[in-house]
């Protein structure tokens, strides 16, 4: 009798525990955080002057807080800056400098920053995870070995079908082939095209249904794709939008769906855009100066040499001590610089390098106008026509590259505009709604109320 009794206790008590444990998470936040690479706010602010239909991002700015313009990091690429808005601090602090690694002599091929042990400060997963909260991801950027519950991170290498055997690889285990039964194929590294963003979407949707994250972040490559292809606010440009805007629609929905009331949705961009006339080929006018050399095809040894970053470029000295190597660089910057058919703006030294928050290291940076981009020729002339007719990686503090923020949820004021903010402000904001401890970031969050 007694033995029933205390089986009895014992299954309430469990009854009681998940009952509370049901209850805990039925009043426990959710935060979908959406980035849309390149998304330049006046495209949301200003729809109807570009000639744009985004009634769904017009939603959030009208039922929620927004930017009209974010202040983004040195450089203001898509690498450095997704990993500031997962840690709230500058490049220089959280470790990922670029897109690319610096790689001389190629020998990384061309390798990103893929990794997310190379960043040095906690990022929303680490608070996440240190809370107990569960994560999901979607191809955010910087999150191969990410502490997050259920990943398909970002990775590429070849561009074949090997690359989707190395995301199944490096995602969580069973988790692609789990969705891709019911949805088909889930697009590889480099696929990045708005026809895959639906793809992905679709995925994000159902992984959601399935797996119920406190915190998921998705990551929409297409419209970064178009802008460099065809220029910021093209007919193409503004066509891919337009059907990213209807994603974000499906994504709002699903996250209200399975969150009423608690769903916080949240969605950035990590840079603007700037129309491209011109390439402007550093990497020739280095070996001119005899600043590295070449053998087979392939540098053999350098001296110094360029850090590309779309709008500008790190110049790095194999010695930084070598006084007469750094002198010589300057010589040359200096003579670039004094032709203005070169497109160089500024050159910044390391100690404006350092209050800037970027590249660590660098002995300079070159800072082109707009309208130029650096290139990765060998071979002169020095201007040339350029590859790309959009890029980013312009000094942050050129309205061009400012980046997006709107934010809807149960704690967020209504048809709030903050005016400008900075870039770093955004995660701390996210860790506040997620109620966890964000360590590292360089800025509080914004008022939500």
């Amino acid at each position: 009798m007694h033995r029933i009794f205390a089986l009895l206790l014992i299954g309430a008590a469990v009854c009681t525990a998940q009952t509370a444990q049901t209850a805990q998470g039925a009043d426990r936040p959710f935060v979908l955080l959406i980035s849309i690479d390149g998304l330049k706010p006046e495209a949301v602010t200003a729809a109807e002057a570009h000639g744009l239909k985004v009634p769904n991002l017009r939603a959030l700015m009208l039922e929620g807080m927004y930017a009209n313009g974010v202040r983004g990091v040195l450089p203001t690429l898509t690498y450095p800056s997704h990993t500031t808005l997962l840690t709230g601090a500058a490049p220089a602090r959280h470790g990922i400098y670029d897109n690319t690694t610096f790689d001389p002599f190629n020998r990384n091929d061309k390798g990103w920053y893929w990794y997310a042990e190379d960043i040095k400060v906690a990022t929303l997963w680490d608070a996440a995870a240190a809370a107990h909260l569960t994560t999901a991801n979607i191809y955010w950027p910087v999150t191969v070995g990410a502490p997050i519950t259920y990943n398909l991170p970002q990775i590429w290498r070849t561009g074949t079908d090997d690359d989707l055997k190395l995301q199944r690889a490096l995602s969580t285990r069973g988790l692609e082939q789990e969705l891709s039964a019911t949805l088909g194929r889930y697009p590889g590294g480099e696929e990045e095209t708005v026809a895959e963003d639906e793809v992905r979407t679709r995925f994000a949707v159902r992984l959601l249904e399935i797996k119920h994250p406190d915190f998921f972040a998705v990551y929409l490559s297409g419209l970064d794709t178009e802008e460099h292809k065809s220029g910021p606010f093209s007919k193409e440009s503004n066509a891919v939008l337009e059907r990213l805007d209807t994603l974000v629609g499906t994504l709002r929905e699903a996250a209200q769906k399975y969150a009423p009331g608690r769903a916080t949705i949240c969605v950035v961009s990590d840079h603007g855009f700037a129309s491209i006339q011109h390439d402007v080929n550093l990497y020739a006018a280095f070996l001119d100066a005899g600043l590295f050399s070449m053998e087979g095809g392939k540098i053999s040894a350098w001296k110094a040499i360029p850090w590309p970053a779309g709008g500008s470029a790190a110049i790095m000295l194999a010695d930084p001590n070598d006084a007469a190597v750094r002198g010589q660089v300057k010589a040359l910057l200096d003579k670039l610089a004094s032709d203005p058919r070169n497109g160089i703006d500024r050159i910044l030294d390391s100690a404006e390098l350092a209050r800037q928050g970027g590249f660590p290291g660098a002995a300079y940076l070159v800072a082109l106008r707009i309208g130029y981009e650096v290139s990765y020729g060998l071979s002169m002339p020095l201007i040339a026509t350029p590859s790309n007719l959009g890029m980013h990686g312009f000094l942050p503090d050129r309205p061009e590259m400012r980046s997006s923020f709107f934010l809807v949820g149960p704690r967020a004021a209504k048809g709030r505009s903050l005016g400008e903010i900075d870039m770093r402000q955004i995660a701390p904001t996210l860790a506040d709604v997620l109620g966890v401890r964000l360590q590292g970031a360089e800025m509080p969050g914004l008022p939500l109320l």
